[in-house]
């Protein structure tokens, strides 16, 4: 029988391990038991979660997304995006105009079309842009699409041009910068630098009420354990093979007859996808999206975290993501004027130290005890 074009393109590879395994099975019980404990569990009990904790955690979820979308391409391929930030503002842009367009009548100037900073800024129309966004479907359509077409038109011009290393990083950088400048201006039509905020409704369902965050919270979940799933596809496939191949001699591997540019521009597409939809999460959770998000300093923060979990793994950036965010919560709380410095200490010591990161050095304990198990047995048998 013969084989199809996606099989042979792919290839069949085991995609689960214990690893992908136990985070997966974390993720489900996390969809399950943070909602539960949001809504079923009375106040004043010790199981009960504060809505706002909810929210942070489901912002956690949306950073690990992001992380693992960045992974892809810098862990598997080789391809360090400083950019990852502004596919990761587009979607919660496209999130964002939606939802500006659900407040309808029940802003502050009442306009039924047009949002309150456009009556503020006396415009007369809605814009071409905002077109289609009062439907869910045209909006989800639009957080896929528009990461997915930028990454294309930007892999197809940088990858064909054979583009790489530190000048690729450069470039994404740029371009991150460059959206950041405009998004900041009010004739845009994005709301200038303070961005979309006051959000009332996603599909009908109050933004601000416990169900709702418990909801966005179990779909972010669902949301990274299907990027995952992704991702292992890829990565455990002949596809993945290429990519690595890609990331460890890429001339030798275009020598080989791979069309390079090709594998290259797939993954950035599919990875910058993932982000837009990582952002379209966050925003609702958050409840306002502005050109900050845009800022090069984000896209290099999320490289660290991708470091510090271990990079190539997939499950160490997520986890690399949620802990590094878990320490800035705690630090901008009580020492904020430390956080800056102890973010650079920490990517130091992990490059120093920890070059495959927190799983990097788990697998590397888990590897080291059954050798030492098997001297110890052998031991006896030397001495007969």
């Amino acid at each position: 029988m013969k084989e199809s074009s996606l099989t042979i393109l792919f290839g069949r590879s085991a995609m689960f391990d214990m690893r992908a395994i136990i985070f997966l099975g974390l993720l489900l019980g996390a969809a399950v038991i943070v909602p539960a404990g949001a809504l079923l569990a009375p106040p004043g009990s010790a199981l009960h979660i504060p809505p706002y904790i909810v929210a942070l955690l489901g912002k956690y979820l949306c950073y690990a997304l992001l992380a693992l979308a960045l992974d892809l391409v810098w862990g598997y391929c080789g391809i360090l995006s400083l950019g990852h930030g502004a596919f990761f503002a587009l979607g919660g842009y496209a999130m964002g105009m939606y939802l500006m367009r659900q407040v309808g009548p029940r802003g502050v100037y009442a306009n039924p079309i047009l949002p309150d900073f456009m009556v503020f800024l006396n415009w007369k129309e809605l814009p071409v842009t905002w077109w289609g966004f009062n439907w869910f479907g045209y909006a989800a359509l639009m957080i896929l699409l528009v990461p997915g077409v930028l990454a294309f038109c930007f892999g197809w011009l940088a990858f064909r041009s054979r583009v790489t290393g530190v000048y690729l990083s450069i470039i994404t950088q740029a371009m991150t910068y460059a959206l950041l400048l405009a998004f900041f201006r009010n004739d845009m039509g994005f709301g200038g630098n303070n961005g979309l905020t006051d959000f009332k409704d996603i599909l009908g369902f109050n933004v601000q009420s416990d169900a709702t965050r418990a909801s966005l919270f179990a779909i972010s979940a669902l949301a990274l354990g299907a990027a995952f799933l992704i991702g292992r596809f890829m990565t455990t496939s002949k596809f993945g093979k290429v990519l690595v191949a890609i990331r460890d001699a890429e001339s030798r591997t275009r020598f080989l007859g791979y069309r390079v540019e090709n594998y290259k521009l797939l993954v950035f597409v599919v990875s910058a996808m993932m982000a837009g939809v990582a952002g379209a999460l966050y925003v609702p959770q958050v409840g306002i999206i502005n050109p900050s998000e845009f800022a090069p300093a984000n896209s290099i923060e999320e490289v660290i975290w991708v470091a510090v979990g271990g990079r190539g793994t997939l499950v160490g950036a997520a986890l690399g993501a949620i802990l590094v965010n878990l320490g800035k919560t705690y630090f901008t709380s009580a020492l904020p004027e430390y956080w800056l410095f102890a973010l650079g200490a920490l990517f130091i010591l992990v490059t120093l130290f920890l070059p495959k990161g927190i799983l990097g050095l788990f697998g590397s304990l888990t590897r080291r005890k059954p050798r030492r198990a098997d001297s110890a047995a052998d031991a006896p048998a030397l001495a007969e």
